[in-house]
């Protein structure tokens, strides 16, 4: 049987220990980079007509023009969410597109942690304790049992994060266009209206870009929560950072930011950061940030390989 090509784009080194490991055992042959998909480096495409790319690049209207040229019929993405690609346009060159699924558990573990974090002041908490300052934070804490917590976007991780809420007692609210689990579901305002602690899971397009925005921020509880896990533009960062200065919300902890690229993922200790609004962001004591990584735990980063194999498999099949 003769083998499939898969150039795979961006990839991490233990990503391509599982490419490597997997991709003999299915029958596909990948040609692997860890530099991610631009101009510069189309050719490694040459011959297959299957790529795979990474959450964190831009993929460009010329960029895709050119992969069709040299022959690219299908862009498997390795992540949920297909924001940094435009998918309307790949069509139009004769590109398809689709993503991956894995693990919804690892976004949500990581969404808990967050909240728990967040109403607990941790990051202030862990400042003094490493400065040796161990006395009690003058902010006692609060406990989820006490709290209703909204969650916007009941997809595969939404819900997961709704059967972990369950579990502590607290009142969940829920808004999606379409229900997809037993829920208290609501209109958005009154979620906003009624809910300690807002938790976005929502995918990113046209429609929901900044459906946090400081009108929304406007309507939410005096004190409440945001976590996002999902996507940096759901979020205003400008009226979050306003709110957050003027005490109208109790904090936030976020995965994920706009203007993330070309800073996560990056090691900044010796280079200047150039978005104030992560600056901003970071200066204030009550709000968590951490670069796009709840995602990244063993079991999710093994679908994620398994998935983009199985995805180059099926369009194999469908040509």
């Amino acid at each position: 049987m003769s083998k499939i090509g898969v150039t795979i784009y961006g990839c991490s080194k233990d990503e391509a220990v599982l490419f490597r490991e997997m991709g003999p055992r299915f029958g596909v042959e990948p040609t692997i980079t860890d530099a991610a998909l631009s101009e510069v480096n189309i050719e490694l495409a040459l011959g297959n007509s299957r790529i795979s790319v990474d959450h964190k690049t831009q993929i460009t209207n010329s960029i895709l023009l050119e992969l069709s040229k040299v022959g690219v019929k299908y862009i498997s993405t390795r992540s949920i969410g297909c924001n940094h690609i435009n998918v309307k346009y790949a069509e139009r060159v004769g590109i398809s597109v689709e993503n991956v699924t894995y693990s919804p558990d690892s976004v949500a573990d990581y969404t808990l942690m967050l909240m728990l974090m967040a109403v607990r002041n941790v990051k202030s908490i862990i400042s003094r304790a490493d400065i040796q300052d161990f006395t009690l934070n003058a902010v006692r804490g609060k406990e989820l049992r006490d709290m209703t917590i909204g969650v916007i976007g009941t997809g595969r991780i939404g819900t997961a994060v709704i059967n972990r809420l369950r579990g502590f007692g607290c009142n969940i609210l829920a808004y999606d266009h379409s229900p997809q689990t037993f829920a208290d579901y609501v209109d958005l305002d009154e979620l906003l209206q009624k809910s300690d602690i807002v938790t976005l899971h929502i995918p990113l397009n046209a429609d929901t870009k900044h459906i946090l925005n400081g009108k929304r921020m406007e309507q939410m509880k005096y004190g409440a929560f945001v976590i996002n896990t999902g996507r940096g533009s759901l979020l205003d960062t400008e009226a979050l950072i306003q709110a957050l200065e003027s005490g109208k919300l109790g904090g936030a902890a976020l995965d994920v930011l706009e203007g993330e690229e070309g800073v996560f993922y990056f090691d900044y200790r010796k280079k200047t950061i150039e978005s104030k609004l992560l600056l901003r962001l970071q200066k204030l004591p009550n709000v968590l940030i951490t670069p796009h990584t709840a995602y990244y735990t063993e079991h999710a980063l093994s679908d994620t390989a398994l998935n983009t194999i199985i995805n180059c498999l099926k369009f194999e099949r469908r040509k």
